[in-house]
């Protein structure tokens, strides 16, 4: 049986909204075991990208426990929490957030700069990683040079490049047109096949069929957990490409 990488038990979180108070997780307990690719689905205000930002670390439970790689982290401080978010997990989200007036190189490379690797080494392992999304050749491209699909490729070797155990990603295909979201999902399947952790929260059923497991939050609850039969996104490529 896999390791479990995220434990959840009774996680709540609360917002203060006027004189009372708005209650965006209601007790969510969830296990997800290393190497799942698990797609997590909800509409508005369903609890997802809260959900997906306490398992981030980008914000501290108002209840509850939340464990990562068996270390439980609901109540560590705010630079703990910054250290687990730094070493063990990796963002990306629908708009890039990629540095405009630098190169794909060096926007792989700044994680590892915070982080405090010395220049040689940060290089390699951003070199290495943009040829692992299939962008070594654009690596000194800015990203005014870049289509949209491999400014999301960079943001993919970004969140890489710190060799995080989990990838925590935010509609990444939002602001994709329909091939470019197939070949995106494409990349993400190939990385979980080599072993990557992958939480993807999206509203749309054609991204998440590519995902193995399927969560679906209503009202701060998880309303439905179901193992899927994932789409293979690099077989529909193909089916694409016969036919045009």
């Amino acid at each position: 049986m896999a390791e479990t990488l995220i434990h959840t038990r009774d996680l709540v979180k609360l917002y203060p909204m006027g004189d009372g108070e708005v209650r965006a997780l209601a007790g969510v307990s969830v296990d997800i075991a290393r190497g799942e690719f698990v797609a997590v689905m909800g509409p508005s205000g369903s609890g997802k990208s809260t959900f997906m930002n306490l398992l981030g670390c980008l914000d501290r439970p108002s209840a509850g426990e939340y464990a990562l790689a068996g270390k439980r982290v609901s109540d560590l401080g705010g630079d703990e929490l910054a250290a687990v978010r730094n070493r063990s997990i990796g963002f990306v989200f629908q708009h890039f957030n990629l540095l405009a007036r630098t190169t794909a190189l060096e926007n792989v490379e700044l994680p590892l700069v915070y982080a405090g690797v010395a220049t040689r080494e940060r290089r390699d392992r951003a070199l290495e990683i943009l040829a692992r999304v299939g962008l070594r050749e654009r690596a000194y491209h800015q990203p005014a040079q870049l289509s949209g699909g491999q400014q999301q490729r960079v943001a993919i070797a970004r969140a890489l490049v710190t060799r995080p155990l989990l990838i925590l990603a935010d509609e990444p295909t939002g602001a994709l047109d329909s091939r470019t979201s197939l070949e995106l999902m494409g990349l993400f399947q190939e990385l979980n096949r080599q072993g990557m952790t992958i939480l993807l929260v999206t509203h749309e059923a054609d991204v998440a069929r590519f995902a193995g497991r399927v969560l679906r939050f209503l009202d701060g609850r998880v309303v439905g957990d179901e193992a899927n039969a994932a789409a293979d996104a690099r077989r529909l490529l193909g089916a694409e490409a016969l036919a045009a």
